[in-house]
């Protein structure tokens, strides 16, 4: 009997792929009976991070060949969401990238950054670590289910 509390899956490294993400996000959220809330919250997230995999781990370098990311949603016993995303393309820490700065009028802020922001804003922890080659970003939230 599968486990409804994990699942695990593989998109290739290609913008076409960014809609299955509302795919799965769907089928875990009604396997394990997550509120909208939650439900919309895991999309925000995924999007933002594999669109950032993609548009900036593989398509700013120029890296045009076919890549795995690969998605993890796991929920324990006490609601907490664990998300890993596992992929190939150039170190990138989203720890260290700096706050938008909402403070400045807005041709003089910074571009990009408020995807990241939001993760960080939504996720209760986020782990990063560069491990054989790979990028490893785990995040963890407690749901309100």
């Amino acid at each position: 009997m599968p486990d409804r509390r994990r699942f695990d899956t593989i998109l290739a490294s290609r913008r076409s792929e960014i809609p299955r993400l509302a795919e799965i996000v769907q089928q875990f959220g009604a396997a394990n009976r997550l509120s909208i809330d939650d439900m919309m919250r895991i999309r925000l997230v995924l999007d933002e991070i594999v669109v950032n995999i993609v548009a900036h781990g593989y398509e700013d370098a120029g890296d045009t060949n076919h890549h795995d990311i690969h998605i993890h949603l796991g929920l324990d016993d006490h609601d907490l969401l664990t998300i890993r995303v596992t992929d190939d393309a150039r170190e990138y820490d989203p720890r260290n990238a700096p706050a938008p700065r909402f403070d400045l009028p807005l041709e003089e802020r910074r571009k990009g950054g408020f995807g990241v922001h939001i993760v960080k804003a939504i996720m209760d922890t986020i782990d990063y670590r560069r491990v054989d080659g790979q990028n490893v970003l785990t995040l963890t939230k407690t749901l309100s289910t």
